[in-house]
């Protein structure tokens, strides 16, 4: 069974037990979130929340169409995050797919793949949705 979302929270919570501030969201939220603060005036104070945590988890990166300007909000967290803090990500896409991701755009996955991995542990996860543990198999 995968469980990906459940190991990175496993990650954060023992964090969490010693001592590091840590804040679970998802790819999505942050792009709404920063979308919605930008246009409001707010962008600074509601990018901050993502940059202050010791630790920041953030789940389902690919599972949701990205446009040009999430991708670049997205990048604004990786690049400020990059050696201040640690973050941890949920994704079902292998990184040579991220550039679909990242609205297509090689330049911008090249550079945030730089800042994710240059100090990363990758753990690749294969195999059935834990969620779907429990459902009759289909011959």
């Amino acid at each position: 069974m995968i469980g990906k979302t459940h190991l990175a929270t496993a990650l954060a919570y023992e964090g969490c037990l010693q001592g590091h501030s840590t804040l679970f969201t998802t790819a999505i939220d942050i792009i709404n979130t920063l979308a919605a603060a930008q246009s409001a005036n707010r962008f600074k104070l509601e990018l901050k929340k993502y940059l202050s945590p010791d630790i920041l988890l953030i789940d389902e990166l690919g599972y949701l169409p990205i446009d040009k300007i999430g991708a670049d909000l997205l990048f604004q967290v990786f690049s400020q995050r990059y050696e201040t803090g640690s973050t941890i990500l949920t994704t079902n896409q292998a990184y040579k797919n991220w550039v679909k991701i990242f609205n297509n755009d090689a330049t911008l996955t090249s550079a945030v793949l730089d800042r994710l991995l240059h100090h990363a542990q990758t753990i690749p996860i294969e195999g059935k949705s834990y969620r779907m543990k429990d459902q009759i198999e289909e011959p």
